[in-house]
């Protein structure tokens, strides 16, 4: 029977530059950087629609009754408790959904990733106002038994938490921050310095090296081992999104999509994305009709080409209807398959869905049009790209 200590090994986390690894082209342009300050997306896949739009075309829809309100009365998605592995050691990539954008994922080289992690009540700048769960978080952070690192894809509330992130900061001091670039003020006005702010297609190298006196045994009967070093790299990439904490700041520090190698597995996290740019239709049209032929993000296939495969992708399913608001900045389960075969994923899981009422379509409609969307682009309808249980772990 094993018998580990490694969960007593504590390590020092050390961030370097790497050797660059092939980019695109049109990357060294940058024409994502705004001259005047910020960013924004260089592709015909985008169309931009001011804030308080938005905002004034979801409430017209509701007094007009044309909005769909979503029914969240239980049974929705089923909530487990999550089985997280007591040491560093396991033969095989693992995944565990946490609700909505965040997952934690535990690499055979020992690493372990904490994903987009909100764990609080409410994506909301306040306690008392804003969406707030459906479903319960499934774990405490006390319960996770180790994090490295943590990867956040950009700054909505949803995706970036400052009371979850305080809490990881002082829960595991040794953890590390990845965001996006501009986000790193917001980290240092939060009291965290160890993070890395990177721009598209750039990596950094993450290295974990164990304390001088720390040992570790694997078996019982072992003599003590001097535990290895961990080493990653990570990448932040292009997707196709905004960012905003206020109604003032739209767009000011950049979002991405990320990569996490670290030994012989690749992870790949869409972050928060859409796919193209759906005008309004008629509700019952199919936009994803050959008729609909409208331009798509080509930085997903430049990902794939340049990145992959991946062992495995962490892709958003939910939060796109209406579609002539949404499609811009969130895919839908048929635009979620077609990130998946761009970026040459192995498998892929959904997230970004079934925690909080962010939009009209009813809230057990992804997972269903996801085995609509796999079984119209030839990919078997299980197994491939699936859908999880929140707190729900899958081996890879």
């Amino acid at each position: 029977m094993a018998a580990s200590t490694t969960a007593a090994v504590l390590y020092a986390a050390t961030v370097s530059v790497p050797p660059q690894s092939p980019i695109p082209e049109d990357a060294e342009s940058k024409s994502h950087h705004l001259k005047t300050g910020g960013f924004r997306n260089p592709w015909e896949s985008w169309s931009t629609i001011p804030a308080l739009t938005i905002v004034r075309k979801m409430i017209a829809r509701r007094l007009t009754g044309k909005a769909n309100i979503p029914d969240t009365t239980p049974p929705t998605v089923p909530v487990r408790k999550p089985q997280f592995l007591p040491s560093r050691e396991t033969p095989k990539l693992r995944a565990t959904w946490l609700g909505h954008a965040c997952y934690y994922v535990e690499f055979p080289s020992g690493l372990r990733v904490l994903f987009d992690p909100v764990f609080e009540d409410r994506c909301s700048p306040f306690t008392w106002l804003g969406p707030k769960r459906y479903t319960e978080m499934p774990c405490d952070l006390k319960d996770i038994p180790f994090i490295d690192a943590v990867i956040i894809s950009h700054n909505h509330y949803d995706h970036l938490s400052y009371p979850t992130i305080r809490q990881i900061h002082q829960q595991y001091p040794g953890c590390h921050f990845f965001a996006p670039l501009g986000n790193k003020k917001w980290f240092a006005d939060s009291g965290i310095h160890n993070v890395t702010e990177l721009d598209w297609w750039e990596e950094r190298e993450l290295e974990l090296s164990p304390s001088s006196n720390s040992t570790e045994v694997t078996a019982v009967g072992d003599a003590p081992s001097k535990p290895s070093n961990i080493l990653a790299r990570i990448g932040c990439l292009p997707c196709q999104h905004t960012s905003a904490r206020t109604l003032w700041d739209r767009s000011k520090t950049l979002w991405g999509s990320w990569s996490v190698e670290s030994a012989n597995s690749k992870v790949y996290f869409a972050g928060d994305t859409g796919y193209r740019a759906v005008p309004e239709l008629p509700k019952e049209v199919d936009d994803h009709g050959p008729e609909h032929a409208y331009p798509h993000c080509p930085a997903f296939a430049q990902v794939g080409q340049l990145r992959g495969p991946f062992t495995l992708g962490l892709i958003p399913i939910g939060a796109y209807d209406p579609r002539f608001i949404m499609s811009p900045m969130h895919a839908d389960p048929h635009d979620a398959v077609k990130i998946f075969q761009d970026t040459k994923c192995q498998r892929a899981l959904g997230m970004h869905w079934g925690t909080w009422v962010l939009t009209e379509e009813d809230v057990m409609e992804p997972p269903k049009k996801l085995k609509e969307a796999l079984k119209r682009n030839d990919v078997q309808e299980t197994g491939i790209f699936d859908v999880c249980d929140i707190g729900e772990s899958r081996e890879f």
